[in-house]
């Protein structure tokens, strides 16, 4: 399996709006996106840095993501 890119709170958003998430809200430095159909939600830290490893798997697993779908 290969391993997950190195992103950055914008570049994951943008690869979420593209999985079909939308923006619900923002509560302090992190937004919360929702997923209409699959009624998951992902919370993204929005902060300068790029989102560490684990904490994008964990976020990926909450949001019922694959690390395939990230990938492409």
């Amino acid at each position: 399996m290969p391993k997950l890119p190195a992103l950055t709170p914008k570049q994951l958003l943008k690869k979420l709006t593209k999985l079909g998430f939308v923006k619900d809200h923002t509560t302090g430095s992190h937004i919360v996106m929702y997923h209409p159909r699959t009624k998951r939600r992902a919370v993204v830290p929005f902060h300068l840095k790029d989102i560490k490893k684990g904490t994008l798997n964990s976020l990926l697993k909450e949001a019922g993501i694959s690390r395939a779908e990230i990938l492409k």
